[in-house]
């Protein structure tokens, strides 16, 4: 008797908690940043070649993670970029060889992803802008803003146009 009862619970124990539990970062939201995934190069609007980024889906979709080259291959950065349901918003973590940094917030609104955030160089506060956004030719343009005064004007820091590769 105590047999069949072990191994009732070895066998069925498991499923029944599986099912009990969701699944996690399958909701809807996790997947708004989807539109950036895949192997890129990025031109400026004059089709001069800026770098080449790979985007991938890890941890069972709950991050996404982007390798950047640039440069000729003397500038690298990977950032991770993840969706959070407590506050929903999405996070990005950008760390590079030249000692930079970012970490960013912020939400998709329907036809972008904008994130920003405010980092302190030392000399003065800057706050980054960066949207992202899916074009009807497959493309994906990447703009990114700075403002050395608190939000009133901006300047582009960096204008890419991604294409994907084949």
């Amino acid at each position: 008797m105590k047999t069949w009862l072990l191994l009732l619970l070895l066998f069925v124990a498991p499923t029944i908690l599986a099912e009990e539990r969701p699944i996690p970062c399958t909701a809807e939201a996790y997947g708004q940043f989807n539109f950036w995934l895949g192997n890129w190069t990025s031109y400026d609007k004059d089709g001069k070649k800026q770098g080449d980024n790979s985007i991938t889906s890890i941890m069972g979709g709950c991050t996404l993670q982007e390798n950047w080259t640039g440069r000729g291959g003397q500038y690298q950065g990977t950032s991770y970029n993840f969706y959070d349901r407590v506050s929903g918003k999405w996070y990005q973590t950008w760390v590079d060889n030249q000692g930079g940094h970012l970490f960013l917030s912020g939400s998709f609104d329907g036809t972008s992803m904008q994130l920003s955030g405010s980092q302190n160089t030392g000399k003065e506060t800057v706050v980054n802008r960066i949207t992202w956004t899916p074009l009807e030719d497959g493309r994906v343009r990447q703009h990114w803003e700075v403002s050395k005064d608190d939000g009133q004007t901006w300047s582009t820091a960096f204008d890419g146009y991604y294409q994907r590769n084949p």
